[in-house]
């Protein structure tokens, strides 16, 4: 007779694994740049610094969006990001809501006034765009709006009008703002994966892969068990921050501490 009496069975559990990246890769994901292309130029030289101090097979740089607006160096940042990775990494660029913000109001000018109040001002500043003096509200938006047209590199439209949404490395999916609670992953809407917050913030449950976000400014990184943030308000804070994913383990690097 076993320990447990013959009538008895041992439960068996299921072994618990750690969220991991695929074997051989080393993920870099950074937070919300904001046209501050000074803190991406220092954080992509202290990413470079890691990974020689550290080789492996594949190296990835995830952009979780938002390279334009609050910062003066919107269109440097573009350029600078249509240079391409550093050399030796693959590089993956997701859309944020302010790359979004921007085309909308290359729609529909009506937008004009939101976009502005949240940043867009400085980014038409940084493609050359100036306020008429002359005008009602509605009269300069639409000439700054036709401003924007002409100023705007068709590079710069293909490259923010082709932006993918999201990406996955084994365990963790990454994402600009987040993702709708209850939703499976392959059905998130654009509109939630751009611009969601506080129901997918207080939310708790597993989302099955790691949920890895930027949008929602925090003064550090936040890690939980369902998600990690990493906005940490570069433009005002001078704090631009990278996780590193290798295997199982998870690291930090930042600018401006």
């Amino acid at each position: 007779m076993g320990l447990f009496g013959s009538s008895q069975k041992r439960e068996h559990r299921p072994a618990v694994t750690e969220p991991a990246v695929p074997a051989g890769t080393r993920v870099y994901a950074i937070g919300d740049i904001h046209g501050r292309l000074d803190l991406l130029k220092d954080l992509e030289y202290l990413i470079g610094e890691h990974a020689h101090k550290a080789p492996v097979a594949r190296k990835c740089i995830v952009y979780l969006g938002d390279y334009v607006d609050r910062g003066m160096q919107s269109k440097e940042v573009i350029d600078h990001l249509l240079e391409g990775p550093p050399a030796g990494f693959e590089a993956v660029y997701l859309k944020g809501n302010h790359e979004e913000f921007l085309l909308h109001f290359l729609e529909d000018v009506r937008i004009g006034p939101s976009w502005i109040a949240n940043g867009g001002g400085a980014t038409l500043y940084s493609y050359g765009a100036r306020s008429p003096e002359q005008g009602n509200e509605q009269d300069r938006l639409s000439n700054l709006r036709v401003q924007l047209l002409e100023l705007l590199p068709p590079s710069h439209f293909d490259f923010m009008s082709n932006l993918p949404l999201s990406h996955v490395e084994g365990d963790y999916y990454f994402v600009h703002a987040g993702v709708r609670p209850g939703v499976p992953l392959g059905e998130q809407r654009a509109e939630d994966m751009l611009w969601i917050r506080h129901l997918f913030l207080d939310d708790t449950r597993d989302y099955g892969k790691i949920v890895v976000h930027g949008h929602t400014i925090t003064d550090a990184p936040v890690v939980l068990p369902n998600r990690i943030g990493i906005d940490t308000g570069a433009y005002a804070s001078g704090v631009l921050t990278c996780l590193v994913l290798e295997g199982t383990a998870r690291d930090f690097i930042h600018t401006g501490y």
